[in-house]
């Protein structure tokens, strides 16, 4: 039975307010609160660590996984290891993420490790939103590393959010890319006060056709910290593009390193990266409509993370 306090960190991860329909497993406090299989989609139990495999059969449409993780006890620190199998010809949505309430004194921690196999011709959404409350000393901590392998002709897109309450978090992203297979991440992040966020992304072209695009919106607040890596390698006659745009606001500081390698004459990659702060002239029109300073401020970060 989830609490009152997992039931909210639900909503916020994952929006849900209610069992979800479809497949699902929803993780609370390091155990199992909850799953479902469908006819198309099995989850069960890993025998040798913790985790899931979730098997998607071939030719699976219009369904949806939702794997939820919610911490509500300080000092916690849990490990989980996902394993995704997508069948050839597949249309999926997989809906995972982390929500931490620490209102204790110790760090609670939460690193999962994510494996795709997306099969040929399968396209899949995925979403991972992570979020930290609570008025305790101790850290919300979450560090995912998320392991990519596209088939021939496959898609992946990955919508990776963290805005709020998450005081480090070290993000791990390798892909390799059969031919024709396409990635596309959008990440968008924000830190304040004195938190930590480190982004790292390899993306491997190793098929023809293959192609990438990885891009990445951040603020920093305050006196947070935040290091963006994104390296590209073309292996055959790919395309890649990688972007970075962080606003940089009050002592924070961003370090943004794109990186390019390509070792195929047809491999087409290209980077770029941009850092500054609010314009003064987009501040001063929103204040002439009636906004103070700091409404404007947060009009325009909000809109540059939507």
């Amino acid at each position: 039975m989830l609490t009152d306090i997992q039931k909210q960190l639900l909503a916020e991860i994952a929006d849900l307010h209610k069992v979800p329909e479809g497949a699902y497993n929803i993780r609370a406090n390091g155990v199992s609160a909850g799953r479902n299989s469908t006819a198309n989609i099995e989850i069960t139990s890993k025998e040798d660590k913790p985790g899931i495999d979730i098997r998607i059969r071939p030719g699976t449409k219009n369904e949806s996984v939702h794997i939820p993780v919610v911490l509500s006890e300080s000092g916690l620190k849990d490990v989980v290891y996902n394993d995704f199998f997508v069948g050839d010809d597949s249309d999926v949505v997989i809906v995972a993420g982390c929500g931490i309430n620490n209102c204790g004194n110790q760090d609670s921690d939460h690193d999962g490790v994510h494996r795709f196999f997306v099969g040929k011709n399968a396209h899949v959404k995925y979403v991972e939103k992570h979020y930290g409350e609570g008025e305790g000393s101790g850290k919300r901590i979450l560090n995912p590393t998320t392991e990519v392998n596209l088939g021939e002709g496959s898609t992946m897109e990955m919508e990776m959010v963290q805005i709020k309450g998450v005081d480090s978090t070290i993000r791990t992203t390798l892909a390799k890319l059969d031919k024709k297979a396409r990635l596309v991440v959008h990440e968008r992040l924000m830190t304040h006060g004195v938190q930590s966020a480190e982004s790292s992304y390899t993306i491997e072209l190793n098929g023809d056709g293959s192609s990438a695009d990885v891009v990445s919106r951040s603020v920093a607040r305050e006196k947070s910290r935040q290091h963006y890596c994104s390296r590209l390698v073309g292996n055959a006659a790919c395309s890649g593009h990688t972007e970075c745009d962080a606003i940089i606001m009050d002592t924070a500081t961003v370090l943004a390193v794109p990186e390019l390698e390509a070792n195929n004459i047809d491999a087409a990659l290209i980077h770029e990266a941009a850092i500054g702060k609010i314009a003064g002239d987009q501040i001063i029109k929103l204040m002439t409509l009636g906004l103070t300073e700091a409404e404007a401020e947060e009009q325009i970060v909000n809109g540059f993370l939507r």
